[in-house]
């Protein structure tokens, strides 16, 4: 046989979304008032803390949470589960680096920020214009952060008190508040 005898078949094999991101009940991409709607604890959205406990046993003591990356199938997987509504066991089912990484990506994924642009040009001004008199910096924050719509306010509250609990462990993790501020920055800000 001659090369020119072969036939080349060529073959377009379209990628189609997955389901889960047709269907409309997804975790991942939802406002965070529709999921604080079905929190249970303290407007949190179930799937923020259920990581985050989980987080509080495992990793509060792995070097460099948050910076090292987890497994993209496990996140990939995990991350399926909580869209189509399936009951997640972290413990069996997670590690410490797969589900930092899927708090994250949850984070970053939000339609709208935890810190959604008027909040943000608010805090830059405020930090621009009262940085000699901490007081009234202090005072202009906290007015701010009042103006955050309540499913916010609970989410950066929650992880605030998280990520200071990190930090606690610093010498241990080496995730200090300026490391973790450098994390999770991306993902409180767009």
């Amino acid at each position: 046989k001659s090369f020119s005898s072969i036939q080349v078949r060529h073959t377009t094999n379209k990628v189609s979304p997955d389901l889960q991101l047709t269907r409309g009940t997804n975790t991942f991409g939802a406002p965070l008032e529709t999921l604080a709607q079905d929190a249970k604890q303290c407007g949190v959205p179930f799937l923020v803390t259920q990581m985050v406990e989980y987080l509080e046993v495992f990793g509060l003591e792995r070097v460099g949470i948050f910076r090292i990356g987890g497994s993209a199938n496990k996140i990939k997987e995990l991350r399926q589960k909580y869209n189509q509504g399936e009951e997640v066991d972290l413990i069996n089912d997670g590690d410490v680096d797969s589900v930092a990484s899927l708090l994250k990506l949850f984070l970053k994924e939000l339609p709208v920020a935890v810190f959604p642009n008027n909040i943000c040009s608010g805090l830059l001004k405020t930090f621009q214009e009262h940085k000699i008199n901490t007081t009234e910096c202090i005072e202009n924050l906290r007015q701010l952060l009042s103006c955050l719509p309540k499913a916010h306010q609970s989410l950066l509250q929650f992880l605030s008190a998280f990520l200071l609990k990190v930090a606690t462990y610093s010498a241990v993790n080496f995730m200090t508040l300026e490391n973790l501020s450098i994390v999770f920055g991306p993902a409180l800000f767009k």
